[in-house]
């Protein structure tokens, strides 16, 4: 099927291991296949993404912000409390235990190198970043994206619209509303219309 991509999708996808491998996932997700886009050498899609507030920069930074344990926010406390965990609490039990601003003063062990999980000795690749069913979902859904509308190759912009068909949690969250990817998507088909 990567016979069908075109110079910049067949970039994408392999931008996008470049960079779950940066952000030290184990997997391939939606959020890296956006990401993949947001660096593709497809300029005309990277300024309608950049018009709608999504650039790579600031993508890589709210994924990277969930992996490194940001402090919980209000709406991470609220679920805690709606399965009976109340982080005030937990607060409070941990400075009566170990002293005032206990968690502040924490020492942080050193961050080890982030390639290291991923990388052997010889300098190379320590295996294979997997996607995930999702990933390859949006794979399978651009081929659908050219296919519906009569394109004879895989673009970005038909990855980009596989993508706002079938985001995960953490793209829908970056994509914002059903209606910010209703005008994105119409965006998009419109410049895979005047691409044509």
């Amino acid at each position: 099927m990567f016979e069908r991509f075109d110079k910049a999708a067949k970039h994408a996808v392999v931008m996008a291991q470049e960079e779950a491998r940066d952000l030290c996932s184990s997997t391939i997700e939606v959020e890296h296949m956006l990401l993949g886009l947001l660096v593709s050498p497809d300029q005309g899609l990277r300024e309608i993404l950049a018009a709608h507030g999504l650039t790579a920069e600031g993508v890589r930074d709210a994924v990277a912000r969930k992996r490194t344990g940001e402090p919980l926010g209000a709406e991470d406390a609220a679920a805690l409390r709606s399965i009976g965990i109340d982080l005030d609490a937990v607060r409070e039990s941990l400075e009566a235990t170990f002293g005032e601003n206990a968690l502040d003063q924490a020492a942080v062990p050193a961050e080890q190198s982030r390639w290291g999980k991923y990388w052997g000795a010889d300098g190379g690749p320590r295996g294979h970043i997997p996607f995930t069913k999702d990933s390859k979902k949006v794979i399978e859904l651009s081929l659908r994206e050219a296919f519906s509308r009569k394109d004879n190759r895989i673009e970005a912009g038909h990855m980009m619209l596989a993508v706002l068909r079938a985001p995960n949690a953490v793209t829908r969250r970056l994509l914002g509303d059903d209606e910010a990817m209703r005008v994105l998507r119409d965006a998009v088909s419109g410049y895979l219309d005047r691409a044509a």
